[in-house]
């Protein structure tokens, strides 16, 4: 009825029907499914490098409107650039900019200046004599990819640090540019806020309708013509929502948002059978009251058993994790935190490393997902190979939230460009997993 009536009188505002507030525009030429960091940030850079005003409609789909299960606001916040992959690297690199100039990038006029809360405390990376060889190496490539990097010996580890015992280690990395941790919810909200004032439609729904179809470019062609339908949060309410492209940014559910494509489902021993090899995995954030802990030059401390810690505040809390054994991954249908991992895995070997720890408590907990890319640790960035409009920005495994803005921008030159500009990130497309070739990482928290 509503096009009937504009079709009758054209140029009238009129409406004969009530618009359920919220509904997602009925065309778009990108839809965004997935409102975390990394969506918002893709959405941002379509419209920076848009040539025309309003010259690309970007929609954002996000199904959590308080976002309190949303993997981007139950992040740690950390950055680092001691990685062992140059694209990590980079990637990471390119985002710190970002972050240090945030406010020529996302201020909005009449609006406050964003504040990431940005702790420039660093990261520190403690090695085993076992791990030292590979440490060696990873900061040869840090340091070649532009990193400001140092490696310090047990001795000079105590001097820096007299907090932290130095048995068992052998080497350490610290990070001395470009690496601590910020509040992640000021910059969701930041890219988010400066993305709308872009022009950027905003929709808290899911995307949902099983596409069946034996050709998967088909499949997706259902995307420009049969519309995506949008369901709206606890309603029965559909939206349809004709669009031209897709971004898988959905983090821990992309498999899913995959599966509506028909992803995976193809021939046997086919590309087309292929699925994304993305699932949640649920991560424990334990935060710690310790009156007597290390004091305000606390790096982000990374030990070799794995277990980290890094001040939150200035009361004397910390926080403090470890990611479980892959026979010891918790259950993701729910986030509740089992606090027996704290006493029986982490609370041995922190208070080893920190021995101030021997005094501390639990204050408070939460749990996240990780978007646990089970083939190779690292993001999926690019082009589907058979669904030539389904784009993704996904796989993160723990790295999303550092690596958004520049994953964002990549994504973006991508579609907009029809290549990769400012960083190669080729070797992070699709056609990897296929291809069984994973890109490792090394330096996986």
């Amino acid at each position: 009825m509503r096009k009937h009536a504009v079709r009758a009188m054209p140029g009238s505002d009129w409406q004969p029907l009530e618009i359920t507030p919220g509904l997602p525009p009925e065309r778009a030429d990108v839809v965004i499914v997935g409102g975390g960091v990394v969506g918002w940030s893709v959405a941002y850079w379509l419209k920076r490098k848009e040539r025309i005003r309003d010259g690309v409609r970007v929609l954002v789909v996000e199904k959590d409107p308080t976002y309190s299960q949303a993997s981007t606001v139950l992040s740690v916040g950390g950055i680092r650039q001691q990685f062992s992959l140059p694209e990590n690297i980079h990637l990471s690199l390119a985002s710190a900019e970002f972050l240090r100039s945030i406010n020529e990038h996302l201020g909005v006029l009449n609006e406050d200046p964003v504040d990431l809360q940005f702790n420039h405390s660093g990261y520190l990376f403690i090695a085993s004599e076992k791990g030292a060889g590979i440490m060696e190496e990873n900061y040869r490539t840090q340091r070649y990819a532009g990193a400001k990097v140092t490696l310090l010996s047990p001795a000079q580890v105590k001097e820096k640090f007299p907090w932290l015992n130095t048995e068992g280690v052998a080497l350490a990395s610290y990070g001395l540019e470009n690496e601590g941790w910020f509040d992640p919810w000021s910059l969701l909200n930041a890219l988010r806020r400066k993305a709308i004032s872009m022009g950027v439609y905003q929709c808290f729904g899911e995307v949902t309708g099983r596409v069946t179809s034996d050709c998967l470019l088909d499949a997706f062609e259902a995307l420009r013509y049969p519309p995506r339908n949008v369901r709206m949060p606890n309603s029965l309410e559909y939206q349809p929502v004709e669009c031209a492209i897709v971004v898988n940014a959905a983090g821990a559910h992309s498999g899913k948002v995959a599966d509506l494509a028909g992803i995976g489902s193809g021939p046997k021993d086919t590309l087309a059978a292929v699925p994304v090899p993305v699932e949640p995995r649920k991560r424990y954030v334990y935060v710690l009251h310790c009156p007597d802990g290390p004091g305000l030059d606390t790096p982000f401390l990374i030990d070799y058993s794995g277990v980290y810690c890094r001040r939150e505040g200035l009361g004397g809390n910390y926080i403090a994790g470890l990611s479980p054994e892959e026979e010891e991954e918790p259950d993701t249908r729910d986030l509740e935190v089992d606090y027996n991992f704290f006493q029986d895995r982490i609370w041995p070997l922190l208070a080893h490393r920190v021995p101030a720890f021997e005094c501390t408590k639990v204050a408070s907990a939460w749990a996240g997902y990780y978007d646990y890319n089970t083939f190779d640790q690292n993001c999926i960035l690019g082009l589907h190979p058979l669904v030539n409009n389904m784009y993704f920005a996904t796989g993160f495994s723990g790295h999303g939230l550092q690596q958004s803005p520049a994953a964002g921008r990549a994504l973006a030159e991508l579609i907009l460009d029809g290549g990769f500009r400012t960083l190669d990130l080729s070797a992070l497309g699709f056609e990897r997993i296929f291809h069984q070739e994973p890109v490792l990482e090394r330096s996986i928290v």
